[in-house]
């Protein structure tokens, strides 16, 4: 079952170039669904139509397949490639990073380097290196070199890396949101209900929640649930009433996000919801959120509105290289959801 779960980890995406994810989930459900289509935007849509009884209903689920990343926005005279950010990035996690640049003629390893601390002045050690005073050495000896390897607009991703730790527990780059797209696919091959389930792989979630505005209008679905991780907070340096989501203890089902700016989940989602953790006998968290929103957000005020939950993974270190997760909390996950749309 990891395995599926590593390759998403491993592969590159970032927004706006989610192609090769697309291409992962396309070819694990072709055997398991009715249709697949990707639309004008990027979105891949599998259709799982019912076994039984039609009941006319659409279920959507939803799972953004980019991951945060950079993009070639410059190279210097040296052949060293100045970037840009895609997604909420906190600058310190850049530092000495290896990442991989992605070109048409195929991969570009690089890392990204600055001004080395024995050359800063005491002030300047203090300080939180800006992203606009890294760079990245992709080996270039000058801007020659480098443009015959890359070319300006070329995506960068974080380097691959997906690790078994004890106690069930994950770490690797873009858990955000390869879990929620490995959820999906599970659904997808499990759930057997009377309504169409459509499962979408959004795009450009990190920057605007765009892949669900487009996908959701098309499909116009009665029921959406947003599948994706949400911040764990069972460590040092953060307060429990601060994100009181804790890995092990289940998914956890997002009530509010954004302090009400995002989603409030309708109170008929939330029953359901709960009914199908206690179908499934999973364990269940309850969150309401201050901080981001999910595709929940953008689907649910789509046409004249979409009844919509959200249930997402606790994972620690999100938006970094090194995310960990409970892969218990993933199974219950799909087993929370698959119970819930069988029902409906």
């Amino acid at each position: 079952m990891m395995e599926l779960l590593e390759k998403l980890v491993n592969a590159s995406g970032i927004s706006g170039f989610e192609g090769e994810i697309a291409e992962i989930l396309k070819k694990e459900l072709s055997n398991h669904v009715d249709d697949i289509e990707e639309d004008i935007m990027g979105n891949l849509i599998a259709i799982k139509k019912p076994k039984k009884a039609d009941n006319g209903l659409k279920v959507m689920l939803a799972s953004h397949m980019d991951e945060i990343g950079l993009i070639v926005r410059h190279i210097d005279k040296d052949g060293y490639i100045l970037f840009s950010k895609i997604g909420g990035i906190n600058d310190q996690m850049l530092m000495n990073q290896m990442v991989t640049v992605n070109t048409k003629d195929g991969e570009i390893s690089g890392v990204i380097g600055a001004k080395p601390p024995h050359r800063m002045k005491e002030a300047e050690r203090k300080k939180i290196i800006d992203h606009e005073n890294m760079f990245i050495d992709i080996g270039a000896v000058d801007k020659e070199d480098a443009e015959k390897m890359i070319e300006i607009g070329d995506p960068i991703s974080f380097k691959p890396n997906f690790e078994k730790f004890p106690n069930d527990l994950i770490m690797g780059k873009a858990l955000d949101n390869r879990i929620g797209c490995y959820v999906m696919a599970e659904v997808l091959k499990k759930v057997d209900s009377k309504a169409t389930v459509y499962g979408v792989g959004t795009v450009q979630e990190e920057v605007g929640l765009k892949g669900a505005k487009t996908s959701a209008f098309k499909i116009n679905p009665d029921f959406a649930l947003a599948l994706d991780v949400t911040i764990a907070g069972d460590h040092p340096g953060i307060k429990e009433d601060e994100a009181p989501a804790k890995i092990a203890k289940g998914p956890a089902i997002i009530l509010v996000d954004a302090s009400g700016r995002g989603l409030i989940t309708p109170q008929k989602v939330k029953k359901l919801l709960i009914n199908g953790a206690k179908k499934a006998g999973v364990n269940y968290q309850l969150e309401v959120g201050e901080g981001g929103t999910t595709d929940g957000t953008a689907i649910h005020l789509t046409r004249a509105g979409i009844p919509t939950g959200v249930v997402s993974v606790p994972t620690r270190y999100i938006h970094t290289t090194v995310s960990v997760a409970n892969f218990n909390d993933i199974k219950e996950t799909i087993d929370l959801l698959v119970a819930t749309i069988n029902d409906i």
